[in-house]
């Protein structure tokens, strides 16, 4: 063989194997992420049914330890919601359910004011009420303002009023029942979701996006760093409850255990381990600021020390999203999409 031949025939055996490898990667990452995906929508089924429950059993038996039951278990349900939140794409855009899940931004405070409507109303509230009511009626936010809200819980409608209590009930049932249904679609969604190469790009991207909607509308516009300077703890999720940042924590964790996985398996097939290091690392940076920053939105942008802790934790979310946005979408070869998933 002459040498020309023999050099092409070892250029044309490495790429091929190069592909290959590639190939691999990507359909691996894909199942991995399936499977990481799936388990974070089991745990809000159990976590929501465990909510409905607790919901319930509040209404027939009022005392206050049945009540603080059923806030933890809101919150527990709420971070599960919290570690999937940024998939975007697949059986969570069927009927609008993730903003089933979570109205929000809210600037219109669409959700107090359905909840006077509902409960000025003498009607009965039964589930195809809320199923009739829209996306402000039917998930977290509702059930926070009904437990959580100041003005609410001096009211009239206050819990456990009879009406306010069907229409707590009723929105945990919804979730509830959503959250099985996600599950259920999910699961039958795994074999075009790992046979269609599409969804590699899509679910990168969709970390992208959760990461910008993190560090610029869930961090730096109530932190008065962007949009119109003042510091504002009211456009925050959660911010009734005073669990804001226990959100924020949850979506870290969630990227974290369900997405990093897959992306540094992407980028260690291009020989990228140094970068996937580097975001690893930044992802633990990020978690040991949170110590420090579990504290209510209100509080951390009123004092200057706790606002410094805020500032450490924005920087740390602000150098993850460039690392995987700039940094590793460049290097898997991912461009970077148009966000219709941030409420605008």
């Amino acid at each position: 063989m002459q040498p020309i031949t023999r050099f092409l025939c070892i250029s044309t055996l490495a790429a091929t194997s190069s592909l290959t490898l590639a190939s691999t990667a990507d359909t691996e990452a894909r199942q991995q992420w399936h499977e990481a995906i799936a388990g974070g929508y089991q745990a809000l089924t159990v976590e929501t049914r465990e909510l409905s429950d607790a919901a319930r059993n509040y209404c027939q038996a009022p005392t206050e330890k049945s009540r603080t039951l059923v806030e933890s278990a809101w919150l527990d349900a709420f971070v599960a919601w919290q570690r999937v939140r940024f998939v975007d794409f697949g059986p969570i855009e069927t009927d609008n359910l993730a903003w089933q899940f979570q109205f929000w931004p809210d600037p219109k405070n669409l959700v107090a004011r359905k909840a006077g409507y509902l409960l000025d109303n003498d009607s009965t509230i039964t589930p195809s009420v809320i199923r009739e009511s829209g996306v402000a009626v039917q998930g977290f936010p509702m059930m926070e303002y009904l437990l959580f809200d100041q003005e609410m819980n001096t009211g009239n409608n206050s819990l456990p009023a009879p009406h306010t209590c069907e229409l707590l009930t009723n929105v945990a049932l919804h979730a509830a029942t959503n959250s099985q249904t996600l599950t259920d679609q999910w699961s039958a969604f795994k074999a075009h979701y790992i046979e269609n190469e599409l969804y590699r790009d899509t679910t990168i991207r969709a970390g992208m996006a959760a990461l910008e909607i993190l560090e610029e509308r869930r961090l730096a516009r109530p932190m008065g760093l962007s949009g119109n300077g003042k510091r504002n703890p009211y456009i925050t999720d959660a911010w009734r409850s005073g669990k804001s940042l226990a959100t924020v924590e949850a979506t870290v964790i969630g990227l974290q255990q369900l997405y990093l996985p897959g992306l540094t398996l992407l980028l260690e097939s291009k020989e990228e381990t140094g970068l996937a290091n580097r975001i690893r690392n930044q992802f633990a940076e990020v978690q040991d600021n949170f110590p420090g920053a579990r504290m209510p939105m209100t509080a951390a942008l009123e004092a200057d020390d706790q606002y410094r802790t805020l500032q450490g934790l924005y920087v740390d979310i602000s150098q993850l999203t460039s690392l995987v946005n700039d940094e590793a979408a460049v290097a898997i070869g991912v461009v970077r999409g148009f966000n219709s998933s941030d409420g605008d």
